[in-house]
């Protein structure tokens, strides 16, 4: 079991962490504490975001939709990659985001959406394509 857990946590993050460039959670945890770091990415990464009860792009776009509204730019910048990377498209990415106005409010939206752009842009997919 603990070879499982392992395997999904490296299957997981690889998936939903390829191509970012900033520093990732698991590197500032273990920074700090490397057991801890460890425990926590194979809770986090492998036994919640490797559960199969509904699938990565929903996952992501769920998580894109509360750290818009909790105003989480930096965590939302690594889930709006992870979402791409688990083949969310960037209009969907953003109609979460826009969904998010009535709870959250538009300067909040405003914040989500800039880091969208900004994700686009370093990935050469802004200005995005009319349908």
């Amino acid at each position: 079991m603990d070879d499982d857990i392992r395997a999904r946590t490296q299957e997981v993050a690889t998936l939903y962490f390829k191509g970012v460039t900033d520093e990732k959670p698991f590197d500032l945890w273990r920074a700090f504490d490397p057991a801890l770091g460890k425990e926590l990415s194979l809770f986090i990464t492998g036994r919640m975001y490797g559960r199969e009860k509904i699938d990565h792009p929903t996952r992501q776009l769920v998580t894109v939709a509360v750290l818009t509204v909790l105003g989480r730019s930096e965590e939302l910048k690594l889930h709006i990659i992870a979402a791409l990377n688990v083949g969310c498209t960037p209009r969907q990415i953003a109609e979460v985001i826009f969904q998010t106005f009535t709870y959250a409010g538009i300067p909040t939206v405003n914040m989500a959406l800039k880091v969208l752009r900004g994700v686009l842009k370093e990935r050469g997919l802004w200005p995005i394509e009319e349908k």
